[in-house]
């Protein structure tokens, strides 16, 4: 059974691995915000990046099933 579904597992292991890392660069960029004691402009721009990095990766997971189921 495990060898029928490889695929599926190696796929959903890489997507957990790149959702615990965007995980992990959040934390640190909030530890590194709260010791630098950047102004409240700049803690938003920071996270409008970090989103829209995030969002893109997300956009580029959807259109990949898009496009692989043909529809």
């Amino acid at each position: 059974m495990l060898s029928e579904h490889y695929e599926t597992i190696e796929i959903l292991g890489t997507n957990i691995a790149i959702a615990i890392l965007f995980i992990l660069i959040g934390l640190a960029i909030q530890d590194v915000l709260n010791k630098s004691k950047v102004p409240k402009f700049g803690r938003w721009f920071v996270w409008l990046v970090l989103f829209l990095g995030c969002a893109g990766f997300i956009a580029k997971g959807i259109i990949q099933v898009i496009w692989e189921a043909g529809i």
